[in-house]
């Protein structure tokens, strides 16, 4: 196979830019994210692969929940805050304010639209291993149109 030529074309590859958020006991996490799409209308379904070794990975596998949330046009900056491990600190995750969700993940103030999900499934392969998870509830804040990767000059695949 010729390497350089999957990496380009996997490169070529549509996605948004996400925000997942888990929390188990009294430790949270936030972390910006790519892979994940809707696998099934009836019931409401996501697939995320995270990868292995992660703070985000152990919390989401400890938690069997998490929220996914949209990142808007003109929000990099908050894509590019959560590359990094960022501190709870009373009702704000790195510094942005959040809310628990009916399965008790952080949901942030201020971005376009979420889902919260249960974790059904765990297919255990590759260096991102997926979860698959049932949409249990959903919001939308605003109507900013997500932002997505190739709008950053960023790349994340192959």
């Amino acid at each position: 196979m010729d390497l350089e030529a999957k990496k380009s074309v996997l490169r070529m590859f549509q996605y948004g830019l996400l925000v997942m958020t888990a929390r188990h006991g009294d430790d949270a996490v936030a972390s910006t994210m790519t892979w994940a799409m809707q696998c099934s209308f009836d019931p409401p379904l996501v697939a995320v692969a995270v990868k292995r070794g992660t703070r985000t990975f152990d919390l989401v596998q400890a938690a069997r929940a998490f929220a996914i949330h949209v990142i808007g046009a003109g929000q990099q900056e908050i894509a590019s805050l959560f590359f990094k491990h960022v501190g709870i600190e009373g009702d704000k995750i790195g510094g942005l304010p959040f809310t628990a969700g009916v399965t008790g993940s952080p949901i942030l103030v201020g971005l376009p639209g979420y889902l919260e999900c249960k974790v059904i499934e765990f297919v255990e392969r590759g260096d991102h291993p997926l979860f698959v998870a049932e949409v249990v509830e959903a919001g939308v804040r605003n109507n900013l149109l997500p932002l997505a990767l190739r709008d950053t000059g960023w790349s994340y695949g192959g």
